[in-house]
């Protein structure tokens, strides 16, 4: 079939049917996972955030395309989950720039519009990477832009056969994928999509969504708390009437102007947020793009913010009234886990981690109940913190995104956390305790494999240490055992193991013993943190 033009509907129906793709072969995603342990779950992410989008538009009924690429980009923003989802969400959203305004597309404009695509992803990572998700969407887009077809059906299959040569080809960019024999996982199930898209449109399919259904948040309310950094002495807010167009070109302009940087652009305002010693500067040079609007200066050095110990009760999903100094929203992964973040004063523990990573969505809903001058997210895990990020940029209360990696420097936070200063020199402190950290974990193979000319079975018994292979064996505390010697130090003063929920509490006790034996001059702690997956998660300090 032939569509010199294609329009709402059309397109209704490529993403539906891309989403269907996708959901049918998420797992295999999750299989294409580097590392061989029961962690790997890009296609989980990027399917649920697909999902998120596609429910947004399920009813829309409008048959611009334009009006339905916008839609369908909110959706994603707001249910992304994990990195992969997170530059799905961007993605979409570039593609929906291209599609601006537009009641139908030719195939120079969906060509346009995956270009506008990749611009959109490759500006929301910090330090692309290519043989990544990135490099996928990007041959998508340089394909496209290329191609002679005027037929928008035959212009996608172009697209799509480019998408698959480049990603075949991710295996010879990253080293890792190579030894791994698997191709980048996110620039599959990027591929699945657009595979999926075209074949709705060469098939004529019509849309009906699978298995729709989003995987329901959970949470556990709890106590209090706080961060943040005080180099830079004003903390400056304000909106700029302007298009976002100017949002990266001003990044550029104020980034040696301050730290704490956030700006961000939605159509015709651009939010601004930054830490500056001349915040009169940075006015002046924003001023230049449009009419300022609600401008706040605080003089963070002059600040002194306490916690407020009265503890607030919440019922349901009731919001205090009382304003509170600090906040803290934390993800973790384990009943065990979960009490001593309670215990340590967390306000709200999102359920997640490996295999769950919590949407944008979910961590903005925990944003509303709290009610804080300053809101602190501990994501705990690397894969959350892109969706806390982007989170924190679609709220205008204060919040500040820790960006701590592993449970263990989530809970060193929270002990180094002083109410009686600021909450910049409170995030200083974090990021220098979170270096004095060192986290390994104990898990399992799932799958036989070869990393840096090490042999894996599926089965074995691995450990990780800043989630890298160091260590592979057959018995689980021979494992730690040997993964904690390798990063104990001369300076090291302390050894915190949180156990899983599938390990022997007497048989824990005599390795903690064993451990106290092998390490006279070191404190060490053992918590049953009741985690799935992982044998133990443990740190050194």
């Amino acid at each position: 079939m032939e569509f010199i033009k294609i329009d709402g509907h059309h397109f209704y129906n490529m993403v539906i049917n891309a989403c269907n793709r996708l959901e049918e072969q998420k797992e295999y995603v999750n299989a294409l996972n580097v590392f061989p342990v029961p962690d790997g779950d890009t296609g989980t992410n990027m399917s649920m955030t697909f999902k998120a989008a596609v429910k947004e538009i399920e009813n829309l009924n409008s048959n611009s395309i334009g009006e339905v690429s916008k839609v369908l980009a909110k959706g994603a923003l707001m249910g992304a989950r994990g990195n992969s989802g997170v530059i799905l969400s961007q993605i979409l959203r570039g593609i929906a720039h291209g599609f601006e305004g537009k009641v139908e597309a030719t195939g120079s404009e969906v060509a346009n519009s995956f270009l506008e695509g990749s611009k959109a992803a490759y500006k929301a990572v910090m330090r692309p990477t290519e043989g990544t998700i990135l490099t996928v969407i990007r041959a998508a887009g340089e394909s496209g832009i290329k191609s002679t077809e005027t037929d928008v059906v035959s212009l996608m299959k172009e697209i799509c056969e480019h998408s698959e040569i480049m990603l075949n080809k991710t295996q010879e960019m990253l080293p890792v994928l190579k030894s791994a024999k698997v191709v980048d996982a996110g620039g599959m199930g990027l591929y699945i999509l657009i595979k999926g898209m075209y074949e709705a449109l060469r098939d004529n399919l019509q849309g009906a969504v699978i298995n729709n259904e989003i995987e329901s948040k959970k949470y556990a309310p709890i106590a209090t708390l706080g961060e943040q950094d005080i180099k830079y002495g004003y903390c400056t807010e304000f909106f700029v009437k302007a298009d976002e167009s100017h949002v990266e070109k001003f990044k550029y302009d104020l980034e040696p102007h301050g730290d704490s940087m956030i700006v961000v652009g939605a159509e015709d305002i651009i939010k601004v947020h930054i830490h500056t010693n001349d915040p009169g500067l940075v006015l002046s040079k924003a001023v230049v793009l449009g009419e300022l609007t609600k401008i706040k200066i605080e003089n963070m050095r002059d600040q002194h913010r306490h916690l407020l110990f009265n503890e607030e009760e919440i019922v349901g999903d009731s919001v205090t009234t009382d304003v509170k100094a600090y906040a803290f929203i934390s993800v973790a992964m384990g009943e065990g886990i979960k009490n001593i973040f309670s215990d340590l004063g967390v306000d709200y523990v999102i359920e997640g981690g490996q295999t769950m990573n919590p949407s944008t969505q979910d961590i903005l809903d925990c944003i509303s109940k709290v009610n804080a001058e300053s809101i602190f997210i501990l994501p705990n895990n690397k894969n959350i913190i892109m969706a806390a990020t982007q989170a924190s940029e679609l709220t205008d209360k204060k919040v500040m995104v820790v960006p701590t990696k592993t449970i263990p420097q989530g809970i060193t936070c929270l002990t180094t956390f002083n109410p009686e200063v600021t909450a910049e020199e409170n995030l200083s402190s974090f990021s220098e305790a979170i270096k004095n950290v060192s986290t390994c974990t104990v898990t399992y193979a799932v799958r036989d494999t070869e990393m840096d000319g090490i042999e894996i079975k599926e089965g074995n018994i691995l450990g990780l240490v800043e989630g890298k292979i160091n260590t592979v064996g057959e018995d689980m505390f021979e494992v730690c055992d040997k993964i904690i010697s390798n990063v104990v130090k001369d300076v090291s003063g302390l050894i915190t193991l949180f156990y899983g929920i599938d390990c022997d509490e007497e048989k824990v006790a005599e390795f903690v013993q064993t451990l106290e034996e092998k390490y006279p001059d070191l404190d060490v702690q053992s918590y049953n943190g009741k985690q799935p997956l992982y044998y133990f998660i443990a740190s050194v300090e």
